[in-house]
């Protein structure tokens, strides 16, 4: 059962079973408007990118993971690469985290995507983001990332360790920069 979310919405990531989810995918996905000129219409390649940024209790950056590091450095978290043109069908770029392997002072993951080609969010068309779980690929959430807008990013949504858990967070804000690094002042007030 997929739960849409609303800004600001937060879900469990235990199972209906009882049991928690071991192994997520964070999916973004993306198409560029066609742009409308004298003679029709053509396509335009707009190169979104998905990052997932890990923070400790005390909201101190302790590893990232996006198109310049896929990797985090515990192998926990993992970049499948990135899409640079948003063509295709389903998710574009995916974050697999194997939520066992996050390490202890690890209390938060935060997802973001930017426009590293610089252009803003009025430019692109359904664009989403999503929660699967590995093991059936059931997905668990899925956040629209609508509001088409002038900025270039978007704080995409937080997992977040507890003593229960992980849970899923919709933030949705928009924000401005073109990397993970020009947006960390303003992830700083979603921790």
């Amino acid at each position: 059962m997929t739960v849409t979310l609303s800004k600001g919405e937060r879900v469990s990531l235990t199972k209906a079973d009882g049991g928690t989810l071991t192994q997520v995918r964070m999916g973004l996905g993306w198409d560029a408007m066609k742009k409308r000129g004298l003679f029709g219409s053509r396509s335009q390649t707009i190169d979104l990118d998905a990052s997932a940024l890990l923070f400790d209790v005390g909201g101190r950056l302790v590893d990232q993971v996006w198109f310049k590091q896929l990797t985090s450095t515990d192998g926990a978290v993992r970049h499948t690469g990135d899409n640079v043109t948003g063509d295709g069908d389903g998710d574009d770029e995916s974050i697999r985290v194997d939520l066992t392997k996050v390490p202890g002072q690890v209390t938060a993951i935060v997802f973001t995507v930017n426009s590293f080609t610089g252009q803003d969010f009025s430019q692109i068309e359904n664009a989403y983001c999503r929660l699967v779980d590995e093991s059936d690929e059931g997905e668990i959430a899925r956040y629209d990332l609508s509001g088409s807008g002038r900025h270039t990013a978007q704080i995409m949504a937080k997992l977040t360790r507890d003593r229960s858990g992980w849970s899923m967070t919709a933030i949705g804000a928009a924000a401005l920069g073109k990397t993970f690094r020009d947006l960390l002042p303003a992830v700083s007030r979603y921790l």
